[in-house]
């Protein structure tokens, strides 16, 4: 948990004002990978982990910012856009304030101090965690009462679109924005339309597994998906007409036209549309608190990712694979985008120490790597503090 006090405290010392607190929570997304970017369904939950961001207005157009949790500082003029894409973490910030003032929210200068423990590269969501904290943070000094939190998603999309060259999907940043406790999010990523589903657990627990990799391959590999699936879209929308993304390709309509794709396309586009069935049915699962049925499916999608979308990596296998056939475990898969990063495990309570032992005992094992472990619940989005 990030220390606000000492966050106000070096603010103080920092900046000689007294800071006003915003926060953001990483994410899990439980299933429903991939399917973003594709117009497709997603079931994520905001995490017990947030980034928080103390700020105070200035009476001109600068952001002085710093990062407690690299030690480094940044001075952006609102006036004079820096160049886009510079490979350092500036790029999120300049990024956010560029593209809410592209939508129109009112941003001015700031003095801005951040800290946060979710952790960076795992694969939970730090960089939207970031950007949302940021952009409610910017438009709240200037003046916006209460923020319009898609409106707030959909900025923090286009900077990592504009400034960091990340082709995400809305996912990460719509659950980081309207997150709701003890509630994941059913969110239809064309609509932008969501349902809380109640996260009905009982004597279970959702646990992540962070494999402390990941591998370098992660940014190409995601917008080379990207471009096979709109490649996939072009060859089925030959056949069905009215297709404009994968999410409208039923099972039994891709399992009569697969033929026709190239043999790569075709396992690209199996993951997608199969993907978007298990995660609807998953959402009724959940509610229903029938945990044995959503484990299973979340095996299934890890081998769906694993083999035909081809994003896990030797780590997230064992990681999985380490829990299959112990008692008290309902499912795991990978989370996130993939080559490394966590695996999110559905399990009892009272299994958790047995179970965090083994893949520990099988890291050290294969790896000489030591997984870090967090179990969470569901958290709210965005906020001040």
């Amino acid at each position: 948990m990030v220390d606000t006090e000492r966050l106000r405290s070096e603010f103080q010392s920092l900046y000689g004002a007294v800071p006003r607190l915003f926060s953001a929570p990483g994410r899990v997304n439980l299933i429903g990978e991939h399917t973003d970017y594709n117009d497709g369904f997603v079931l994520p939950m905001a995490i017990e982990r947030r980034t928080c961001v103390a700020a105070s207005a200035r009476d001109d157009q600068r952001l002085r910012v710093r990062s407690l949790n690299i030690q480094s500082s940044v001075e952006i003029d609102l006036a004079e856009p820096g160049p886009k894409r510079t490979g350092s973490w500036s790029d999120y910030v300049e990024g956010m304030a560029q593209a809410l003032l592209g939508r129109g929210f009112p941003v001015t200068g700031a003095n801005l101090l951040i800290d946060s423990d979710v952790p960076a590269g795992a694969g939970l969501s730090a960089s939207a965690a970031l950007e949302l904290a940021l952009g409610y943070a910017l438009v709240s000094l200037a003046g916006v009462a209460d923020p319009d939190r898609v409106e707030l998603a959909l900025a923090g999309q286009t900077a990592e679109h504009s400034y960091v060259g990340t082709l995400c999907g809305i996912m990460d940043q719509y659950v980081v924005a309207l997150g709701q406790r003890e509630h994941a999010l059913l969110i239809d990523c064309r609509s932008l339309g969501f349902k809380a589903v109640p996260v009905r657990l009982g004597t279970a627990c959702v646990l992540i597994t962070d494999t402390k990799v990941k591998h370098e391959l992660a940014s190409s590999a995601y917008n080379e998906r990207r471009a096979q699936c709109e490649a996939g879209v072009a060859l089925l929308a030959r056949e069905l007409p009215g297709v404009s993304a994968l999410r409208d390709v039923t099972l039994d309509a891709f399992q009569t036209h697969q033929a026709r794709l190239p043999a790569l396309i075709a396992q690209r586009c199996r993951h997608v549309i199969g993907e978007n069935a298990r995660t609807l049915e998953a959402a009724e699962l959940l509610e229903a608190g029938r945990l044995r049925d959503l484990g299973a499916l979340m095996y299934s999608s890890h081998a769906s990712l694993r083999d035909d979308y081809e994003v896990s990596c030797v780590e997230l296998d064992e990681a999985v694979a380490a829990t299959q056939g112990e008692a008290g475990v309902y499912g795991s898969r990978m989370t996130g985008g993939g080559f490394g990063g966590c695996t999110v495990t559905l399990l009892e309570r009272a299994a958790l120490e047995r179970v965090t032992r083994v893949i520990s005992e099988r890291f050290a094992a294969r790896f000489g790597v030591a997984p870090q472990f967090l179990v969470t619940g569901a958290s709210d989005g965005v906020r001040e503090d």
